[in-house]
């Protein structure tokens, strides 16, 4: 096993605890005249397409849900909105307590680390006033770089930015997106975190398949690093 110089992790679900839509966001479609199941329904299905930065800025994503709903809400709703989907999407991220104690373990040995996110416009906004923003040398949000996982550009952004091949990297994560297979794909080694509260996560197109290493929590991310950098024969 290579000695890895950077892990890259996906951010929801992985680096936090599992993700459900709180009660807030009933006020988001409420904002806009929308029904909620409808709402949440087109979220749903166009997550992909959102995530991607197709339909432009925080705002104009929200009129295109709406149009799809059939409703037409003012300038003002849209903002409003908007505003209420960030702070809902910061309410419903909470991180794992290992997360912090892992990235910093890594940056002790030296290993660089980063997240690589299938997220909408609010993760990067918010993101900076979270504790493990100072431990992550690269941050590649699938809304800003136009491309979701399991799409090799997006790996390989991260790597670019590094300064690293990716064979170099370890990626680890809940597995939505197909993730896994998908940084297999690009080059990189790929470990599945399949902590037991992940039952209840909010996931998309899941790599149900995944056949390869798999954890059950992110400390053992040292434990892996540790391995790989532990010559064939030396003492453990």
């Amino acid at each position: 096993m290579p000695r890895f110089q950077a892990v890259l992790f996906d951010f929801f679900g992985t680096l936090t605890c599992p993700v459900q839509r709180g009660e807030s966001h009933l006020s988001i479609a409420e904002l806009l005249g929308c029904p909620p199941d409808t709402f949440f329904e087109v979220l749903d299905r166009s997550f992909y397409l959102r995530a991607s930065g197709r339909f432009g800025s925080a705002e104009a994503t929200l009129r295109w849900v709406c149009e799809q709903a059939g409703v037409h809400p003012s300038a003002e709703a849209l903002r409003a909105a908007a505003i209420a989907r960030q702070q809902a999407i910061r309410a419903d991220t909470r991180l794992r307590e290992e997360a912090l104690p892992t990235l910093r373990a890594l940056r002790r040995r030296g290993v660089r680390t980063g997240i690589i996110s299938d997220c909408t416009h609010e993760l990067p906004i918010f993101l900076p006033e979270l504790t493990i923003a100072p431990l992550l040398d690269v941050r590649v949000f699938s809304v800003q770089v136009g491309r979701c996982k399991p799409d090799a550009s997006i790996y390989l952004a991260a790597c670019a930015r590094l300064g690293l091949s990716p064979g170099d990297c370890l990626f680890v994560g809940d597995g939505g997106s197909r993730e896994l297979t998908g940084a297999q794909h690009a080059g990189l080694s790929a470990a599945r975190l399949a902590a037991p509260d992940l039952a209840d996560h909010l996931v998309f197109n899941l790599d149900a398949d995944w056949t390869g290493r798999t954890l059950v929590s992110l400390r053992e991310v040292v434990d892996l690093v540790d391995e790989a950098t532990t010559p064939v024969g030396s003492p453990s």
